[in-house]
């Protein structure tokens, strides 16, 4: 049975994941005392009035961003984090090496596991355990209704970006040099690894390294799918400026500044304001996380 152990969900992520799992039944079957998030409930501060009761373990279950919000109070506190992929996508627990198709099979690193140290990204007071990007997917964030229907917030969105018409009203300071206005910077906890496609991810947590991804705003008309082009010009050599503007790099600090006041920008999934100048850093081995064992 798990002793201490405090597991924060969001009942609404992944389609409701949560309840079509049994996670809170089966949580506390296993012991583990349940907090789910609400109106008024938000992740954070669920976990925090869990550490002041003395929780020694934390557990979340919901997408990269509840996931994010629980993580950066497990680090402070310096309990063991133990992630329940309930999310959509569930990037970080993909990257983790967590069983997808049964979020179940997490809890039982509530009472047991392998822990790993690995590394947290900061932007500002915020933490993110995948990535921070500015650009088209932020602003799609941004489009009424994006949660419902994902793919038209895009298509709203993609024609200003695809045709250098929209752009980020930043410059971003790369190994390259400063690169004013670009279409997209995407800024990742840890670098990933774009190509083969079948193998998206990030191979490491804990290199201490922020990954760097700039497109560059195009001269003429840009082709329409822009993953692809990125696996393209990664393919064609190491980290660096390619022919068609794409600037890969990998540092532990990633700052962008310019004129504009404050910025969109999407945190693990979560639309954000920021003020610039925005300064992005990675806190090596601030995080450590339960997993399942073999």
């Amino acid at each position: 049975m798990t002793d201490g152990a405090v597991v924060v969900m969001n009942p609404r992520s992944g389609g409701e994941k949560v309840a079509r799992f049994g996670l809170v039944e089966r949580a506390e079957a296993a012991g583990a005392q349940v907090r789910l998030t609400g109106p008024d409930q938000d992740p954070a501060s669920l976990a925090r009035a869990a550490i002041a009761e003395g929780a020694t373990v934390l557990g979340v279950a919901g997408g990269d961003g509840t996931v994010a919000a629980v993580a950066a109070v497990a680090a402070e506190a310096q309990r063991p984090l133990v992630v329940i992929p309930a999310g959509t996508r569930n990037h970080f627990a993909r990257d983790l090496g967590l069983n997808i198709a049964n979020p179940a099979s997490a809890l039982a690193a509530l009472d047991t596991g392998d822990v790993a140290s690995i590394d947290l990204g900061w932007v500002g007071s915020r933490v993110f355990v995948n990535n921070v990007s500015f650009g088209a997917y932020a602003d799609a964030l941004l489009t009424p209704g994006y949660r419902e229907a994902k793919a038209r917030a895009f298509a709203e969105i993609a024609p200003g970006y695809l045709g250098g018409h929209e752009f980020v009203d930043a410059i971003v300071d790369t190994p390259q040099g400063p690169v004013e206005y670009p279409q997209v910077i995407l800024v990742s906890n840890n670098p990933y690894r774009l190509s083969p496609p079948r193998r998206l991810g990030r191979p490491t947590l804990d290199s201490g390294l922020l990954g760097g991804i700039v497109l560059k705003r195009p001269a003429g008309a840009l082709p329409p799918v822009l993953l692809p082009r990125l696996r393209r010009e990664l393919r064609q050599g190491d980290a660096g400026q390619t022919d068609e503007g794409v600037i890969t790099w990998t540092a532990p600090r990633i700052t962008l500044h310019g004129a504009a006041a404050r910025l969109p920008a999407g945190i693990d999934g979560e639309v954000v304001l920021l003020d610039l100048p925005i300064v992005c850093e990675i806190r090596p081995g601030a995080l450590q996380v339960r997993v399942p064992r073999p």
